[in-house]
């Protein structure tokens, strides 16, 4: 199975949008305070895009999100 069908990998992409949610930021507005386009954001959160861990860092310090919290509510999840 694809890492990104993983529901462990589905848990983080959901902790990620409530996280933009929590911080009150658009796709469009995260997008760009990251440098990236608006389709980047959108296929990410959709899964069509699978983040690498630099990527994911850089995600939760422009949300002001606690990325080793996240990937310990990750790991508290049970593995496929």
């Amino acid at each position: 199975m694809k890492s990104i069908h993983n529901t462990r990998y589905q848990f983080l992409l959901t902790l990620l949008l409530e996280a933009r949610n929590a911080a009150g930021m658009t796709q469009k507005e995260l997008a760009t305070k990251l440098g990236r386009p608006q389709s980047f954001v959108s296929k990410t959160e959709n899964g069509e895009r699978r983040l690498d861990v630099i990527e994911f860092m850089d995600v939760c310090r422009v949300l002001g999100a606690d990325w080793g919290g996240m990937l310990r509510r990750v790991e508290g999840t049970a593995a496929e």
